[in-house]
C-alpha cells in the first residue's frame, strides 16, 4: 500500500528538533490481508510481533529474523490488546470471551479477571502492568454491541469502565468510571498518572495514582483534532516522556509532555494500535486495519511494563 502523503508531519518545531522525524522515510508493510488488526506487542526473546486478529478470531505473529508470518493461536476469543508482565508472561484481553487472560510459560491460560461484583465484563480491551505486578484493563463494549467483534449481549454492568487487578489477591476493583467507551492505557515513566484514551469522547483522559491504587478524577491531556475522524485508540511513551498515541484516521500522534501536539505519522489505513521493538527498541510496529506495519525511527519506546526492564519470555 502506498502513502499519498509524506509519512512524518510536523506541527511545531519540537518534532524536528526531539528528532523524532529522524529514521525511515517510509513504512514497511510486514503483512496485510486481514480484517482488523489491534494489540501487537513485541517479544524480546522470540524476536517477534504477536497481534490480534479480531474478526477472524485468531492472534498472529510475524518473525523479525526470517519476515515470515504464522499462526499463533486461533479461536482466540476475539483478542484485541496484548503486552506482556514483569515476568515476560502474555497479558491478554479477549474480547469474545469477556476476560483478561495470562499465558504461562508452559503455554496453559490462566483467566485473571472476568467478572467484578458477580457481573460478567463487557469486553476488555487494553491493559497496562504496574511495576507492582498489579494489572490495569479498560473494558468498553466494542465485543457484544455486534458479532463482528465478539459475541453480540447485554452488558450486565451498565456502564464502561476501567479496573485493577490485585497482585497478590486477584482483586478486581473499579478505579474509574468516567468513559464513554475508554480504550487505550499506559502509565508515566514514574507510575504517578494512568494516561486513558476515551474513543467515543475523542479525549485522551490522564488521572493522578495514589499510593493505595485508587485514582483522581481524570483531566482531559488531549482532544482529538477532528473529533469525527480522529478517535484515540492504544497509547505508547517515548523515553523523552512523548505520549504517542494511535488516532485512527489520523495516523499516529505525538505530543509533547505539555500536552501539544506536535506532530503525527500519516498511515495509510486507519490506525488502531502502535507498539514498541526491535533490538533498540527504535521500531515503531503499527496495526492499522487490515495490516502490520513497522517504521525505524530516530526515538526509543519505552517497554510496556516500564523503563529499563526487559523481560524474558521464554519458548513454551
Amino acid at each position: 500500500m502506498t502513502n499519498e502523503r509524506p509519512l512524518y508531519e510536523m506541527l511545531d518545531d519540537r518534532f524536528r528538533t526531539g528528532r523524532c522525524m529522524n529514521g525511515d522515510d517510509g513504512l514497511e508493510v510486514l503483512h496485510t490481508g486481514c480484517r482488523w488488526v489491534e494489540g501487537p506487542i513485541y517479544l524480546p526473546a522470540w524476536r517477534q510481533v504477536i497481534w490480534s486478529d479480531i474478526p477472524n478470531d485468531r492472534m498472529l505473529r510475524w518473525d523479525e529474523e526470517t519476515g515470515t508470518v504464522s499462526l499463533f493461536r486461533r479461536s482466540a476469543g476475539h483478542t484485541n490488546g496484548n503486552t506482556l508482565d514483569r515476568e515476560g508472561r502474555l497479558i491478554t484481553c479477549e474480547q469474545g470471551n469477556r476476560r483478561v487472560t495470562r499465558t504461562e510459560h508452559n503455554g496453559t491460560i490462566t483467566v485473571l479477571a472476568d467478572r467484578w461484583q458477580g457481573k460478567r465484563l463487557n469486553s476488555p480491551n487494553d491493559a497496562a502492568v504496574k511495576s507492582d505486578g498489579s494489572i490495569w484493563f479498560s473494558d468498553p463494549d466494542f465485543g457484544i454491541t455486534s458479532d463482528y467483534e465478539g459475541y453480540r449481549a447485554q452488558s450486565e454492568i451498565g456502564s464502561n469502565n476501567v479496573y485493577r487487578i490485585a497482585p497478590d489477591t486477584g482483586e478486581v476493583r473499579l478505579v474509574a468510571d468516567c468513559f464513554g467507551a475508554p480504550n487505550g492505557l499506559v502509565f508515566s515513566a514514574d507510575e504517578r498518572q494512568l494516561f486513558v484514551s476515551d474513543t467515543r469522547a475523542g479525549f485522551i483522559r490522564v488521572f493522578d495514582v495514589r499510593d493505595d491504587g485508587t485514582l483522581s478524577d481524570g483531566e482531559i491531556f488531549a482532544e482529538a483534532r477532528h473529533r469525527e475522524t480522529a478517535r484515540f485508540d492504544n497509547l505508547r511513551f517515548d523515553d523523552a516522556g512523548r505520549l504517542w498515541a494511535a488516532a485512527m484516521d489520523d495516523g499516529v500522534h505525538c505530543y509533547d509532555p505539555d500536552g501539544t501536539l506536535i506532530g503525527r505519522l500519516n498511515i495509510p489505513e486507519t490506525v488502531a494500535n502502535i507498539a514498541w521493538g526491535g533490538a533498540k527498541r527504535n521500531r515503531l510496529f503499527i496495526t492499522a486495519q487490515t495490516s502490520l506495519y513497522s517504521v525505524v525511527m530516530g526515538v526509543t519506546g519505552t517497554h510496556p511494563t516500564g523503563p529499563g526492564h526487559r523481560p524474558w519470555l521464554r519458548t513454551p
